[in-house]
């Protein structure tokens, strides 16, 4: 069994559990469930850079990365370099997150936040728009083509947009339906988590171009940005990068002003 099948494992169990906990209620009768989403694939249509920062506070390749920072420090910083988006993850067994970071962050800063979780049921998804999130990630390899539909069209229903990701081209195939919004390919294979960023380029020409293309992963250097916008990508999602510096904002912004040279 690989990482990834473990996680799904345990993220059933863990939701199971929330749901006998929170009921669905509580979370549409909570403060942020009607408030206005921002668009993150406007921003990126809009942007000469791309940049989606994530704050991430360990994963299961890299152990920890950075926990001396707060949420609101790391987002304010972002969001002061001038990201088109945050990505936050929410998943506390593996990557030290929790719904809570997603909360703090969305009282800090009024770009688009990306809740980074392994969905699994369309409970999460009422979770992301409860705690202030505008775009929840599908992660393809994980669901079945009725499950990305399902649970696609349910989050547009709330205004929520939608990124989906893929590793690979049969994975791209099942998965492209109307209601996406954006397309990201991971570099990082989920099996052994060997990074390439040729497997964007290789993805590049087989996504349709009414969907904003995002490369995720092992990008580390902003000549891997410039390289992969000539193949039509227009979002960059990058966590590392950023978090393992002593400052995640300063970094960021002197990576953004790399790219507008």
């Amino acid at each position: 069994m690989n990482i990834l099948d473990r996680i799904i494992i345990d993220k059933r169990q863990e939701v199971l559990l929330k749901k006998s906990l929170i009921p669905i209620s509580q979370l549409e009768n909570s403060v942020l469930f009607n408030s206005k989403t921002v668009s993150l694939s406007k921003n990126l249509r809009a942007s000469s850079s791309g940049i989606i920062a994530e704050h991430k506070r360990r994963s299961p390749s890299k152990a920890e990365i950075n926990y001396n920072f707060t949420v609101e420090e790391v987002v304010k910083g972002y969001e002061n370099a001038g990201v088109c988006g945050i990505s936050v993850l929410t998943d506390g067994k593996y990557f030290g997150g929790s719904l809570d970071d997603l909360l703090l962050a969305r009282a800090s800063v009024n770009v688009p936040l990306l809740r980074k979780e392994f969905i699994v049921d369309e409970y999460q998804i009422l979770e992301a728009k409860a705690f202030g999130a505008d775009v929840i990630l599908l992660i393809a390899s994980v669901l079945t083509r009725e499950e990305i539909k399902k649970f696609s069209e349910f989050a547009q229903s709330l205004a929520l947009e939608v990124l989906l990701e893929v590793h690979d081209e049969l994975e791209l195939e099942k998965s492209i339906m109307p209601s996406l919004d954006l397309i990201g390919v991971n570099n990082r294979s989920l099996k052994t988590f060997e990074v390439s960023i040729e497997n964007s380029i290789k993805l590049a020409s087989k996504i349709p171009n009414e969907f904003v293309k995002i490369s995720e992963s092992g990008i580390s250097s902003y000549t891997s940005v410039k390289k992969l916008q000539n193949y039509g990508y227009q979002g960059f999602l990058i966590g590392e990068t950023f978090m393992k510096s002593n400052d995640a904002g300063a970094s960021t912004k002197e990576f953004i002003n790399k790219l507008k040279l």
